[in-house]
């Protein structure tokens, strides 16, 4: 019997051993195009999610006019930097660190009012959905949407539009 015991503990102890130092290396990651569409589907824009100096920011990089609505080109009420910033180019997410397949500790800015909110982003295992959350304060008093991958050619890099700020590191 104490050797059944022993040889499970061992057992256990390598397979411990085995998951322990498990790399995040082979998970998809969030660089990329992306499409933020509302809960009815309607699509707003698209972004361009891109690590910079350790941290991911995603810049604003196509946006779409919905009827009656009134076209934004300049980030009027944004606080900060980006107040009287040109939209598109701009980082509307910045700060995420990742995690594998999670990207915390970053901001997500609402253009239209200058809210800045504390943001969250989970990425699908096959890459092809990210799950955008903003909140105030903890995360579960907030609101998620689903973006959608686009292909890397979505945009001819030619028509990328530059970024409008140099990214700012999140304060600690």
């Amino acid at each position: 019997m104490k050797f059944g015991f022993a040889a499970a503990l061992v057992g256990a102890v390598m397979t411990m051993g085995l998951t322990a130092g498990t790399s995040h290396a082979d998970d998809p990651k969030v660089d990329g195009f992306w499409e933020q569409s509302d809960d009815k589907g309607v699509v707003g824009a698209w972004f361009l999610f891109e690590e910079k100096d350790g941290y991911y920011q995603g810049r604003l990089v196509k946006t779409f006019k919905k009827p009656g609505e009134a076209v934004l080109t300049v980030c009027t009420k944004c606080p900060g930097d980006r107040k009287n910033a040109k939209l598109l180019g701009l980082a509307i997410v910045r700060g995420m660190k990742r995690d594998g397949l999670a990207y915390r500790d970053g901001t997500i800015l609402d253009p239209r009012d200058g809210t800045i909110y504390h943001a969250q982003l989970d990425l699908s295992p096959d890459g092809r959905k990210l799950g955008v959350r903003g909140y105030i304060g903890v995360p579960l008093l907030g609101q998620t949407q689903i973006w959608n991958r686009l292909p890397d050619d979505a945009i001819k890099p030619a028509d990328v539009p530059k970024e409008t700020l140099e990214p700012a590191a999140p304060k600690p």
